[in-house]
């Protein structure tokens, strides 16, 4: 009878600890073991953007960082194409900026990554459009569906009227195969854009807002 008693609790601890860990999964972790690949747009030469002593390579950058120190603490694995102000082309490259996104996308593809986000900020001539959007590549099936729920946080929460868009022509996006979008989280040439997106207080706005996109994408 002991023995059977001592079977019993131990099956109800293990049970006990399997409920707990689901419980901190959803939770407190709800990207638990998640590998996302963060891509920073541009980089040191290839400034991007570049708009009254602006960089948008550097805004880029302090974007991810948020995005990235938001998904850690809720469990993912976060990895970044670049960790500075460099670009990732070979030394000798007849192309540069070729090279740079040929080489980001062969990590990407390379980390068997669950999800990868390419951060940048849009500019056009007239100073006028403004708005955060996504654009996809159907070279991955779920990537409709990732652009769809990145658009409509981004509609709720950051003041954009703009759709995501299927877009086979970026360089990088038609070569990853691995799940994901790329987000242009404002325009840099909007000059009341522009002052928001260097602000700390609403780069951690849009952080927040990539981070509650990517658990809705996990958990739907």
């Amino acid at each position: 009878m002991k023995k059977y008693k001592i079977g019993a609790l131990v099956f109800l601890l293990t049970l006990l600890c399997f409920f707990n860990f689901a419980l901190a999964k959803d939770n407190t972790f709800p990207l638990l073991s998640k590998v996302i690949y963060l891509d920073p747009g541009h980089g040191g030469a290839d400034s991007g953007a570049f708009y009254k002593n602006v960089k948008e390579s550097d805004l880029n950058l302090a974007i991810v960082n948020k995005v990235m120190n938001l998904l850690r603490k809720d469990g993912a694995i976060v990895y970044l194409t670049r960790y500075g102000d460099y670009d990732l082309a070979v030394s000798n490259a007849w192309n540069r900026k070729r090279s740079d996104l040929s080489r980001r996308a062969n990590i990407i593809n390379r980390s068997d990554c669950d999800l990868y986000l390419s951060i940048h900020l849009n500019a056009e001539d007239s100073g006028t459009l403004h708005g955060a959007e996504v654009y996809y590549d159907t070279i991955n099936p779920d990537n409709k569906a990732i652009a769809e729920i990145f658009q409509k946080e981004f509609k709720k929460h950051l003041n954009t009227d703009r759709d995501y868009k299927e877009n086979s022509t970026k360089y990088l996006q038609r070569r990853v195969s691995r799940p994901g979008v790329l987000l242009e989280v404002g325009f840099l040439s909007n000059a009341s854009e522009r002052a928001l997106l260097k602000s700390d207080t609403y780069q951690n706005k849009i952080a927040s807002v990539i981070r509650e996109a990517t658990i809705i994408y996990f958990s739907s």
